[in-house]
């Protein structure tokens, strides 16, 4: 074995290990049911402050499709809190 291939297969990064916040939101039931939650819901907020404006006979501008795309990225994160879906999915190879 020659002196490059030895570092080469060598890691000198630790490995690092989950934090507990990250751990805690995972295993957690409560929480993502609050923090989904409340995403989803801020998005139907939002949502309903954009319809709220194209009812009363306002021209559609670009603040309020940006209201619109802002309260569905808010409600699909929700979503994805509430769902879990980390760890999941297997790669495929």
């Amino acid at each position: 074995m020659t002196a490059s291939t030895h570092v080469a297969t060598m890691s000198t990064e630790p490995e690092v290990a989950p934090s507990k916040a990250s751990q805690l939101i995972k295993n957690c039931w409560s929480c993502r049911i609050i923090s989904g939650g409340g995403l989803f819901l801020s998005g139907a907020y939002v949502f309903n402050a954009a319809r709220k404006v194209m009812r009363q006979g306002a021209p559609i501008s670009i603040g309020t499709v940006a209201q619109i795309t802002f309260a569905a990225c808010l409600a699909s994160w929700g979503i994805v809190i509430l769902a879990d879906p980390v760890g999941k999915a297997t790669r495929k190879a």
